[in-house]
């Protein structure tokens, strides 16, 4: 039934509709034999995807001419089930790999600097399985000769020796080994002619990129009855490039087609080549032929018709890209013309995903949604990431505020109660909050705020416990304390895990399974610290992906480069987008080898690096061989100047090089219609409606618009009225930051507690200036133990203080001597006369001085304290507490005159600086004061936006609200009047 079957090495060529193609050939070859002939056939595919398509393939066929028994079909990675005995999970042996990692860490710290267990152990796991699949074992890491690498790579070759000997001296029980057993075995007997199979058997595909499918793609080409169909093959180049692929050309697009040529390539349809193969084979050709451009080019056709269906798309920047290409999804979407979206860059898919969402399109996205990007899984790596470490405001918030926190009972409450919370904790804090501050939160408020803080206090104090906990610990016991805790926080009071959406839809079922086969085999890990286990778990979740069914519109599908050779189809008419093509998208950065150098891989027989290069350089020449393609990259990324994949360059290179030819014109033509994509791209992101910019505000409240104000608040109504109108009239506030920080804010706070408590009590006018130093720094230990929770800032600026005590306590001596403290840190108010206005005060301090006919104002400074000018013109504070005291604003002083002012600095050296005063400057300042406070209580002046500011780069809390930008510094202001009926 066989005897007209061909055997040997068949192809089909770049841009080919490769499925289709597979079985047209077929169906001819079978013409005239029974049904049951096909049925006989066994195909091994080298992807699931490429099974699906070709089972599509042939129910098109079927449609069209009638039912057919199917082939066969099989995956060349199932080739060792065959094989008696138990396959190895995976993760299994990752982990007992991982034993030994631990152990090499323990005694060469230096080796896996930079790298976790688990990342070192995966990375060890795949290398284990390269060797495997390439037939390697532990003698091929003899063949390095480890005297021409350095001392690091020594030590890692020693580690190898010890890994390899555990590794590969099983029984097969990994897929790689497995597979390569059995391809040693069928290429073994059918070389000998035993078993030979007596009906065909093709391999169709595969590039034999791995050793052990190299070697069965072999065998099968050498049976009587077997072929191999490969993809995207260039039959355009000469036999004289073929013969010159070899070693040191793995990065060319066909290296690994060269392997498998054997005694020749045969078509294995007779359809028509594409053209355009022609133009694209010839600038990729290897680096050292490339003379053969200027030989050879001139007989290309006319570029412009191998071009015309090709688009060039150069952008300024990623975003820009997306828009162009999402316009151009929907200009095809429009006319039901199909589009397949290449990229390795998986951040530009998200990004045209979200351009496509204005038109409420979405991606039919092959890879799916990665699993620890899911909404499952970034809760269960934030969760992991709790411990060993304390909880910071911030952290707890992006907890509660999850989309899977507390779904398991009232959602909408817990949102409720997290916004409660927030405004607290930014106000009052602390830090890093415990369960001991939600508890006493949650006592002064209702019922359901009670129930609420009971439920999240508990979580805290598993935190709590376990933020010192950064011991190794067996990851079974982490594991619990992980999925304990992450089940509590999604069940939220009250709830229960199973009805939230922790483990619900597709991504909450992958995510369980993932935890699942963690637990299965979490007992052979090595026991593992906090930010350890962290990675564990982020690699079981970015190892596997979610995809949604009918998630995506059926006409826009993305891609991964190494889909080109299945989802290019001539017959549906698709527009082909190659995108992101830039170095280091596409191709792709080269991931660093942590154990073994490019040279002693390829001295070891193993693949070097930049195969992954040619296999994608034959991505790429697969899909641009397409009917209409459009190419797209953008000039710059986030940080500098891109620099376009190497061949963009090289195919632009070559055009732009043939003028007899019009290359240059048909370059030009290219970039011309990808502008069209650009010009509507940027019409699209351009405002609807053009809005004239604000004009520098400077509004009249009703009056009057205040009716108190601080001292320290009247130097903002002189450099920057507009705060006091929107704090005063507006009552707005801002808030406090999200994360408490050591900053100079709360330095200043801090020190000004530390004054406040050497003086309560005041201490007596004869205590010795050692006793008031070590007073002073007891103070300072104190202070800064319940207000600064951060070890390094606590030990910074007690050191600080250490360092000016002594100059504190012998100025303190002076000071106690001459006067006595009555006034400090305690707040009065003064009333306006003819103005509805009081003044209030709290100054630092304030000393009666001996004789009690005078007074003297401090005030404490953590920086630099105002000079004279800056008193003269902006800085009121201590005058207007000056004319209080003489006002008699203080009933612990009494009316009296104020006999000068100074700041105290509670840094740099610690000195105490006095400032020019007079009793005349104290009551000039207050009638400015009064006038001052009247022009804006009356309606007679506007409160101007950052009037004065010391410098033109300050920022004020309301500089959003008054729209600064819009309008600038040197703008006038402009007088408006709000509210009331005016």
């Amino acid at each position: 039934m066989w005897s007209d079957w061909k055997n040997g090495t068949f192809a089909l060529p770049p841009g080919a509709d490769f499925c289709r193609g597979v079985v047209d050939g077929l169906i001819g070859r079978v013409q005239g034999k029974p049904p049951e002939a096909m049925a006989a056939i066994t195909i091994y595919v080298n992807a699931a995807r490429t099974l699906n398509t070709l089972r599509t393939a042939f129910d098109a066929h079927a449609a069209q001419n009638g039912p057919l028994l199917l082939p066969k079909l099989r995956l060349i990675s199932d080739l060792g089930a065959a094989l008696p005995g138990e396959r190895a999970a995976p993760l299994a042996r990752v982990l007992d790999l991982g034993n030994l990692v631990s152990r090499l860490i323990e005694r060469d710290p230096v080796l896996g600097a930079g790298q976790s267990v688990p990342e070192l152990a995966q990375s060890l796991s795949e290398l284990m399985g390269e060797m495997q699949s390439e037939g390697c074992d532990a003698t091929s890491l003899d063949q390095i000769d480890i005297r021409e690498h350095a001392a690091h790579w020594q030590r890692s070759l020693q580690f190898l020796h010890i890994a390899a000997g555990f590794y590969l001296s099983d029984p097969p029980v990994d897929t790689a080994s497995r597979q390569r057993r059995r391809a040693e075995a069928l290429a073994q007997a059918w070389q000998d002619g035993r078993d030979l199979p007596q009906n065909p058997v093709l391999v169709v595909g595969s590039t034999g990129s791995h050793g052990a499918t190299r070697l069965f793609l072999r065998a099968v080409a050498g049976l009587p009855l077997g072929a191999v169909i490969l993809p995207g093959y260039d039959f355009h180049q000469p036999d004289r490039v073929w013969d010159h692929l070899g070693a040191g050309d793995d990065d060319h697009p066909q290296a690994r087609l060269a392997a498998l040529r054997g005694e020749g390539v045969m078509p294995w349809t007779d359809a028509p080549q594409n053209e355009v193969n022609k133009l694209i084979s010839l600038a990729l050709r290897p680096a050292p032929v490339t003379d053969q451009w200027i030989s050879e080019g001139p007989h290309l056709p006319e570029i412009s018709a191998l071009t015309k269906n090709m688009t060039l798309i150069e952008a300024d920047q990623p975003q820009e890209e997306a828009d162009a290409i999402a316009v151009l999804i929907r200009d095809a979407v429009g006319r039901g013309q199909p589009v397949r979206l290449f990229a390795a860059d998986r951040g530009l898919v998200r990004r045209v995903g979200a351009a496509l969402d204005r038109w409420d399109l979405s991606l039919d996205d092959s890879a799916g949604e990665p699993l620890h990007l899911s909404g499952p899984g970034l809760f269960l790596r934030h969760v992991a990431g709790l411990f060993g470490q304390r909880l910071s405001i911030d952290t707890l918030l992006a907890l509660l505020k999850n989309q899977i926190t507390a779904t398991g009972s009232s959602h909408g409450d817990s949102l409720r109660h997290t916004r409660d919370l927030e405004l607290r904790l930014r106000s009052h804090g602390p830090a890093f909050p415990d369960g001991e501050t939600l508890r006493d939160w949650g006592s002064r408020g209702d019922e359901s705020r009670k129930i609420w803080a009971s439920w999240l206090s508990y979580a805290l104090d598993i935190v709590t416990t376990a933020a010192d906990d950064v011991t190794n610990r067996p990851v079974t016991d982490r594991l619990a304390d992980h999925l304990h805790l992450a089940e509590w926080m999604a069940a939220g009071p009250g709830g229960d895990a199973l009805q939230s959406r922790l483990w619900d839809d597709a991504a909450g079922h992958a995510a369980k399974a993932a935890m699942s086969y963690l637990a299965d085999h979490a007992g052979r890990a090595q026991a593992m610290g906090p930010r350890d286990y962290g990675d564990l778990i982020d690699t079981q979740l970015s190892a596997q992906a979610v995809r949604a069914r009918d998630r995506g519109h059926p006409l826009i599908r993305a891609c991964g480069p190494r889909e080109a050779r299945t989802e290019v189809n001539l017959s549906d008419n698709a527009i082909v987008i190659l995108a992101g093509l830039n170095e280091g998208g596409w191709p792709q950065s080269l991931p660093p080898d942590p154990w073994l150098s490019r040279d002693m891989r390829r001295q070891a027989g193993l693949t070097v690096p930049e195969r992954q290069v040619g296999l994608s350089a034959h991505d790429f020449q697969q899909a641009i061989a397409a009917p209409e393609v459009v190419m797209t990259r953008a000039r710059r990324d986030a940080d500098a100047e891109t620099i376009p994949s190497r061949w963009l360059n090289r195919l632009t290179n070559l055009v732009s090089g043939l003028p007899d030819q019009g290359g240059p014109q048909a370059l030009d033509a290219m970039r011309m219609r990808g502008g069209r994509w650009l010009a509507l791209a940027r019409q699209l992101v351009q405002p609807r409606f053009k809005l004239d910019p604000a004009p520098r505000p400077a509004p009249v409240p009703p009056a009057p618009a205040f009716d108190n104000i601080s001292v320290t608040q009247v130097s903002k109504l002189i450099r920057d009225p507009y705060s006091i109108y929107a704090s005063k009239v507006l009552r707005l506030r801002p808030l406090d930051p999200l994360r408490p920080e050591p900053d100079a804010s709360l330095r200043g706070q801090v020190l000004h507690k530390v004054a406040e408590r050497l003086l309560s009590p005041p201490p007596s006018p004869d205590t010795p200036p050692a006793v008031l130093a070590e007073r002073f720094l007891q103070a300072t230990r104190d202070v800064l133990a319940q207000e600064v929770p951060w070890p390094a800032a606590r030990a910074f600026w007690q050191a600080r203080m250490d360092r000016i005590a002594t100059q504190i306590a012998k100025d303190e001596a002076n000071r106690l001597q001459n006067g006595r403290p009555l006034v400090v840190e305690s707040t009065h108010s003064l009333p306006v006369p003819g103005l509805n206005l009081r003044l209030t005060a709290k100054p630092d301090r304030i000393d009666r001085l001996a004789g009690g006919e005078a007074a003297h104002v401090y005030d404490y400074k953590s920086g630099r304290p105002p000079n004279d000018r800056e008193i003269e013109h902006f800085d009121k504070q201590l005058l207007l507490e000056a004319a209080m005291v003489a006002k008699g604003a203080f009933p612990t002083l009494g009316p009296v005159e104020v006999e000068g002012i100074s700041y105290i600095q509670l840094g740099a050296e610690g000195e105490t600086h006095p400032r020019k005063f007079t009793a005349d400057a104290a009551e000039e300042t207050w009638q400015k004061f009064v006038i001052l406070a009247s022009h804006y209580l009356r309606g007679e002046r506007g409160f101007t936006a950052r009037r004065a500011l010391q410098k033109t780069t300050d920022a004020g809390d309301y500089d959003h609200l008054s729209r600064y930008g819009e309008w600038g510094d040197g703008d006038l202001p402009v007088k408006m009047r709000v509210g009331g009926d005016g």
